[in-house]
């Protein structure tokens, strides 16, 4: 009987010590270099004993609190109080309240994160551009899909091209979705880059889908319009067979715990890299083959060029913001992207533009043109890059 009642007194204050439970206000905070902010710590029950209150800096050399820490009394009546926390130097750091004794109450959600950041304005500039970015890489897409439905056509438009794409951009996806949406390898990346920011925005999220989306789309037309003799060759299924193989072995080692799924995710992302190095080749020599630039949009050139420039602008002015140049050392494939993208459309543009200029348009058949001649005799062969147009 007496151990009955010890054991109830014992659940009872246990009970009792679950029930008080600090908590803030708001668990993400940005402030200025120089500047401060506040948050609110609460408690939601009275506490069974005294207790010291503390906060510990994860980079304390970019932020500080005001308070630093203070003590309470189990008779105290007071359940909130205002935090200031001062930005010394720009970065990303984690504010966490702690106590002592650490049994006197749960302090689980007691903490906030604190981006540090050099200007507010920069902070918008980079929120339009990233948008800007997105808007103009997503746009891209669809000067193909209209001259393909226009033409009723994917002649010009080489395979080898697109079945990567598709490839690369399924990568993409899952590197920005898994490092945006999943907390344990979003923790995984801090743990990385302690002092870092994540590289991935929403934008980046919405783009790589959409990109998913519109490649599809395209490879669909490939089914329905005309295509001539083309077709996915040898080595393009050699690539993907190579690739195929490394994300499989990822997996593994990720599924055994010999590498980190935040590696995995690298991988992919190295996947995608490699492919935007690699997949606008067999479109430039396909170009070169036919002398002309027909059938390949040249207005999807020119938003490629506007995207890659504008994602490489967003990257750099994060990190002069945040002083987080590990960012893009993080997120090499954003940048490579932006780089290596600008680099082609750069060459797409001297071939549309000086190399192949005068046989970038539809031959139109003279008005004084015989009536009565054959009409085929008028067609110039379309593997020289040439469409009649019919009169």
């Amino acid at each position: 009987m007496i151990i009955q009642r010890y054991t109830w007194l014992f659940v009872l204050l246990a009970i009792r010590r679950s029930w008080a439970d600090f908590t803030v206000s708001e668990q993400d905070l940005t402030v200025a270099v120089d500047g401060q902010k506040t948050f609110d710590l609460y408690l939601n029950n009275s506490l069974s004993e005294d207790v010291e209150v503390r906060f510990d800096i994860q980079h304390s050399d970019l932020v500080k609190t005001n308070p630093a820490n203070f003590s309470l009394s189990a008779a105290n009546t007071t359940a909130q109080w205002t935090i200031t926390v001062f930005g010394l130097s720009a970065g990303y750091s984690t504010v966490s309240a702690n106590i002592t004794p650490s049994d006197a109450a749960s302090v689980t959600n007691a903490f906030v994160r604190v981006t540090i950041e050099k200007s507010e304005t920069l902070r918008h500039v980079s929120v339009v551009v990233g948008w800007v970015y997105f808007l103009a890489w997503s746009i891209s897409f669809y000067p193909q899909i209209h001259i393909n439905y226009k033409r009723k056509s994917v002649v010009g438009l080489n395979f080898d091209f697109l079945s990567l794409n598709i490839v690369g951009f399924v990568m993409y996806s899952l590197f920005n979705c898994g490092l945006y949406w999943i907390p344990e390898i979003e923790q995984e990346y801090f743990n990385r880059y302690p002092k870092g920011l994540n590289p991935v925005k929403v934008n980046d999220v919405v783009f790589a889908l959409h990109a998913v989306f519109a490649t599809t789309v395209t490879i669909l037309q490939c089914f329905i319009y005309e295509r001539g003799t083309q077709r996915v060759s040898i080595m393009a299924r050699v690539i993907h067979g190579i690739f195929t193989i490394f994300i499989l072995v990822s997996i593994i080692l990720a599924g055994i715990d010999t590498i980190k799924w935040l590696d995995f995710l690298y991988y992919c992302s190295y996947v995608k890299l490699a492919i935007t190095l690699i997949k606008y080749v067999p479109q430039a020599f396909y170009n070169y083959k036919r002398k002309s630039t027909i059938g390949w949009s040249i207005g999807n050139i020119f938003l490629d060029f506007t995207g890659g420039m504008l994602s490489m602008l967003q990257m750099i002015l994060d990190a002069y913001n945040y002083d987080d140049w590990d960012s893009i050392f993080g997120d090499p494939t954003k940048f490579g992207l932006g780089f290596f993208s600008v680099a082609f459309d750069i060459f797409f543009l001297v071939q549309h533009y000086v190399l192949y200029r005068d046989r970038n348009d539809y031959l139109e058949l003279p008005e004084d043109c015989c009536e009565d001649q054959n009409q085929e005799n008028h067609r110039v062969d379309t593997s020289l890059g040439y469409q009649a147009v019919d009169k």
